[in-house]
C-alpha cells in the first residue's frame, strides 16, 4: 500500500499500516519541531519560557518515537489518533507506554536472545536468500522497544518543572512551570507561574507547591479558576502571573474534527491542491495577571488572595506557504481572528 492510498474514515482514526505510521510521525515531529523555532523567532514567549517549552517538547517527541518503534511491526495492536480537536495520540497510548515499560523485564524474558535472532536474520538473508519473517521482525522491533525506550523520558499526564529564580524581578522573583496532557482534549498544555513568597523560603515550600499544582492545575480549565485554586491552597505563595499554552490541535490528513482549518486542508488534499503531508498547527496563549488583592476569611483565619485580570487569549497558526495560500483563499475571515497573520514553517517532503 502506497502513502497515497492512506484513508482515515470519519468513524475511525486507527493507524493500520507501516506507511501510515511513517507519514503520521513525520508530520507530527516536523510540526512540533518547527513550532518551537517560530515561537522563539516571533518572541511569543520569553527565552526562559522557550527553554522550558523545548524540554517538554523533547519529552513529547521522544514519546512519539517510542510509539513508532512499538507499533512498527505489531500486527495485533494499532495506535489510535484522537478524534476530537487534537491530532495527537489518544492519552491512553501514553498510559500503555508507561505500563509496558514497567513490565519490560517480563516482556524481554519472553523474547528470543539478541544473538539468536541475529543469526536467524543472517541465515534467512544470506544463506537462504529469503525475506525475514514477519514474526522475527516483530520480535526484533519489540527488543529495540523494550531495551532502548526509557520510561523517565515518556510524557506523562502531569510533568512538573523545577522552580527557577529570576534575577532583577523583585515583584515576582520565581518561576515554576508544569505541563499536562489533558484527557478531554488529548492535547499537551504547558503552564508558567511567576510568584513571590511570604514568610518562607523556596526550599521549605517547594514540595508543597509541587503537590498543590499536581492536584489543582493538572487539566485544562479557566485561568481565573486555576489561579484562585493555587492561591487558595498555598497561603505563603503570592502568584503574580499565570500563562497557559495550548499546543495544538495539529491539522492534517489524520485529524477528524470540525475545525475550519482542518476541513480546508482535508479538502485541499482530496482535490489534489495540497500534498498528503500538508498540515498546520494551532497555538493558544492565555495570560492572567494580578491587579491587587483582597482578604478572605474570619478575623482569626484571614488570607490575602489575588484579584485577577484576564488578558485576551492570543491565537496563532503555523503552516507551510502553500497551505497558507489556500487558507487565505478559502477562510480569510477566520484568519483575521488570529493575533498575527499565519506564521510560515517549512514544507514537509515525504
Amino acid at each position: 500500500m502506497s502513502i497515497n492510498q492512506i484513508v482515515t474514515p470519519l468513524d475511525s482514526a486507527v493507524l493500520e499500516t507501516k506507511e501510515q505510521y511513517q507519514v503520521y510521525f513525520k508530520i507530527v515531529k516536523h510540526a512540533f519541531g518547527e513550532l518551537f523555532k517560530r515561537i522563539a523567532e516571533r518572541t511569543i514567549c520569553n527565552p526562559l519560557e522557550i527553554s522550558f517549552l523545548e524540554q517538554y517538547g523533547e519529552l513529547i517527541t521522544y514519546s512519539l518515537e517510542a510509539f513508532r518503534i512499538k507499533y512498527l511491526y505489531d500486527e495485533e495492536e494499532k495506535m489510535k489518533i484522537d478524534l476530537t480537536e487534537s491530532g495527537f495520540p489518544n492519552y491512553l497510548e501514553f498510559r500503555y507506554l508507561v505500563n509496558d515499560l514497567e513490565l519490560k523485564n517480563e516482556h524481554i524474558r519472553k523474547l528470543p536472545k539478541i544473538d539468536v535472532l541475529r543469526e536467524e536474520f543472517l541465515e534467512s538473508l544470506l544463506k537462504y536468500k529469503t525475506p525475514v519473517s514477519r514474526q522475527k521482525l516483530e520480535q526484533a522491533a519489540s527488543i529495540i522497544y523494550y531495551t532502548s525506550v526509557d520510561a523517565r523520558y515518556i510524557f506523562k499526564r502531569f510533568v512538573q518543572g523545577k522552580i527557577q529564580r529570576i534575577e532583577n524581578n523583585s515583584e515576582a522573583p520565581y518561576l515554576v512551570s508544569w505541563s499536562f496532557y489533558d484527557v478531554t482534549y488529548n492535547r499537551p498544555f504547558v503552564c508558567f507561574m511567576y510568584f513571590d513568597l511570604n514568610k518562607t523560603s523556596v526550599e521549605e515550600y517547594t514540595q508543597e507547591i509541587y503537590e498543590v499544582l499536581e492536584k489543582v492545575a493538572d487539566r485544562d480549565m479557566k485561568m481565573d479558576m486555576m489561579a484562585y485554586a493555587i492561591d487558595k491552597k498555598l497561603p505563603k505563595l503570592m502568584p503574580k502571573k499565570l500563562r497557559k499554552i495550548d499546543l495544538g490541535p495539529i491539522h492534517s490528513v489524520f485529524a477528524k474534527d470540525e475545525l475550519m482549518v482542518t476541513h480546508c486542508i482535508l479538502q485541499g488534499i482530496v482535490n489534489k491542491v495540497l500534498k498528503l503531508s500538508s498540515h498546520a498547527i494551532s497555538l493558544t496563549v492565555e495570560d492572567i495577571v494580578s491587579s491587587g488583592n483582597f482578604t478572605e476569611g474570619s478575623f482569626f483565619s484571614k488570607q490575602h488572595l489575588q484579584i485577577w485580570d484576564t488578558q485576551k487569549a492570543q491565537n496563532y497558526l503555523f503552516c507551510p506557504h502553500r497551505v497558507m495560500q489556500l487558507l487565505y483563499d478559502r477562510i480569510p475571515d477566520h484568519l483575521n481572528t488570529l493575533t498575527q497573520e499565519p506564521i510560515e514553517i517549512p514544507d514537509l517532503t515525504l
